[in-house]
């Protein structure tokens, strides 16, 4: 069965709040709560653990994984049969987040979602990117060893100890990012990431689906195909989107002039720069800077 997957928005990443370990004897379940306000991840140590969140089930048995939502309501099922010992750890995000069924239904609401992200959590940011963590699932050994290393830092003075368990946790974030991607869309994420890469390096020059499908030696059509189905736009769709926001940089960084600007971005006409921009930002070029620069 396939299971619900965790989509975050990064930078911010995601950060590490809290961790330790818990006990059931024989007979004793999960305490019911609701809206904790953090995320609970929850490793199976020894034993098994039911857990339930909003009619949803789960067994927690060692090596299995489960992230329960901060804003949800958590409750033990039956009693464990036998000593059962969980590691949880508490983390919270200021990004943009969503539950999804499956991988489709998180790449179809990227794009919406990075567009919440923007307007939300990081104004003006372009390279921002997806982290994908599996609701429930069995744990990889490079996860596990991660999860090891939180309680390995108990001797560490305070704080090195909140730093290095920060910098732990982005680590177990790519981990469980990368072993469900590896599982999942490989192939479409590894193209696309291919063609973003491309476009951030050429973006100043004239890239078109023939300059594209010379680089990569795939028709444009399946070039388009994968950035749609990771990134919920096409090459020339994102390559629009990268100029506007590099320009939205040099607009707050630079005194250059529109022109300069439009140039700078690889944009022919100014004309055509500004009108692009006004329709996805609202707002002409010189309008955007007025809004953010002050002078005085």
């Amino acid at each position: 069965m396939e299971t619900p997957i965790f989509h975050f928005i990064s930078p911010p990443i995601p950060y590490f709040i809290d961790c330790g370990k818990a006990q059931f004897n024989a007979g004793e379940k999960h305490i019911s709560r609701s809206g904790i306000g953090v995320f609970d991840l929850i490793v199976g140590m020894k034993g098994a653990l039911s857990v339930g969140e909003d009619g949803n089930e789960w067994v927690v048995r060692k090596g299995d994984i489960l992230v329960l939502r901060p804003d949800g309501r958590h409750y033990g099922l039956a009693p464990c049969t036998e000593e059962t010992v969980i590691t949880w750890i508490h983390f919270q995000t200021f990004g943009s987040w969503q539950e999804g069924s499956c991988m489709d239904d998180c790449l179809a609401g990227q794009s919406g979602l990075i567009e919440n992200h923007k307007k939300n959590a990081y104004l003006n940011h372009c390279d921002v990117n997806s982290i994908f963590i599996p609701k429930y699932s069995k744990i990889s050994e490079k996860a596990l060893e991660d999860i090891e290393q939180f309680f390995q830092l108990d001797q560490e003075p305070k704080s090195l100890r909140n730093w290095k368990r920060q910098s732990t946790f982005q680590l177990l974030l790519q981990h469980l990012d990368r072993d469900l991607t590896s599982l999942s869309d490989a192939t479409a994420i590894q193209i696309a990431d291919k063609i973003e890469w491309y476009i951030r390096q050429h973006y100043k020059e004239q890239v078109s689906n023939s300059s594209l499908r010379k680089a990569f030696n795939y028709h444009p059509n399946y070039l388009a195909k994968n950035m749609l189905k990771v990134y919920g736009m096409t090459p020339m769709e994102y390559l629009q989107h990268y100029r506007i926001e590099q320009a939205k940089k040099l607009l707050l960084q630079t005194s250059w002039t529109v022109a300069k600007i439009a140039e700078e971005t690889g944009y022919q006409s100014v004309s055509y720069f500004s009108a692009n921009f006004a329709r996805r930002e609202g707002i002409s070029p010189s309008e955007f800077r007025r809004k953010f620069i002050t002078h005085g």
